[in-house]
């Protein structure tokens, strides 16, 4: 008995296309995944202005960083408050404080509050801040002067009602 090999037939071609096609839609798929799970929303208006300001931004930011302050975001009791702190714990010197909230991705929940000066180094506003992720900048002064400007991401889960 004699077996015959048929060589590549029609069924052979058609399992070779879906495997090659079904490749290609898994990896998209999953690349597609990865991009929307990780991207973190934050965007230009106009990218061309913004590459022209980074340098000058860049240096900004290090200044702050080196004069030691930092903010920290609560929530008690429906009240939201952020504190700034010098470098040694004690309370730093500002006099207004704006938070601007934005979602990660997506605007239409999107708002800007100036805050309450609560005591000093801190600030507050009795604004319900909906549940979920949120990016806040916040620009802290002294008169005309920028004492601090931050941006701080937190999820509303991690907080006490």
């Amino acid at each position: 008995m004699t077996s015959a090999s048929k060589g590549f037939t029609g069924r052979h071609m058609l399992l070779t296309t879906v495997g090659f096609f079904g490749v290609i839609v898994a990896v998209n798929v999953t690349m597609a995944y990865v991009a929307s799970s990780s991207w973190s929303g934050l965007v230009v208006e106009n990218t061309y202005v913004a590459s022209q300001q980074f340098n000058e931004r860049a240096e900004a930011m290090k200044a702050l960083a080196l004069s030691g302050v930092k903010g920290s975001v609560a929530i008690i009791g429906g009240v939201f408050s952020y504190t700034l702190e010098n470098r040694d714990g004690s309370p730093a010197d500002a006099d207004s404080v704006r938070a601007n909230f934005r979602r990660p991705v997506g605007d239409h929940e999107d708002f800007g509050i100036d805050l309450r000066k609560a005591g000093e180094g801190r600030f507050d506003t009795e604004h319900r801040v909906p549940a979920g992720d949120w990016i806040v900048e916040f620009v802290s002064r002294r008169g005309d002067t920028v004492v601090m400007h931050e941006a701080l991401r937190f999820d509303t889960a991690g907080f006490g009602k």
